[in-house]
């Protein structure tokens, strides 16, 4: 089933200042958050993480009806891929090195950016990039 464009890019603009408050901070914990907040997108697609939660119970209900939509195996990955950077973001804070915490955090807040900003999915594009590269013509 198909999910409401505007969802992800909801979620991806609150990832966004959750992290740039995490590299202005150096906060652990508000990372550890995202992690949580990755995870729970990734296992069980975006509609399932607290962001997608905050946008279907507060949000939509106060926008129109949506006008696009999009599947929700490329987001879904993509969350796995923010997953993968706040880990090894928060492994560098919290075991070092320093610097390790602030480039990955750095790279999720990019890409999060550029999905909340633009409406431009890097890890979506990943997706559909591995998805080409793994799936063999019938």
């Amino acid at each position: 089933m198909d999910i409401d464009v505007r969802g992800p890019r909801f979620g991806a603009a609150v990832t966004t200042v959750v992290l740039a408050v995490v590299l202005i901070s150096g906060s652990a914990w508000l990372l550890a958050w995202q992690v949580l907040a990755f995870a729970l997108g990734a296992a069980g697609g975006v509609a399932r993480s607290p962001y997608g939660w905050l946008f279907r119970k507060v949000v939509r209900p106060r926008l129109g009806p949506p006008t696009e939509f999009e599947a929700p195996e490329p987001p879904q990955f993509a969350q796995a891929v923010g997953l993968v950077f706040a880990v090894v973001g928060l492994i560098g804070y919290t075991a070092g090195p320093q610097w390790l915490g602030l480039a990955a955090t750095g790279c999720a807040l990019a890409a999060a950016f550029l999905n909340a900003a633009f409406g431009y999915c890097l890890g979506c594009e990943l997706y559909l990039v591995v998805r080409r590269m793994t799936v063999r013509p019938e």
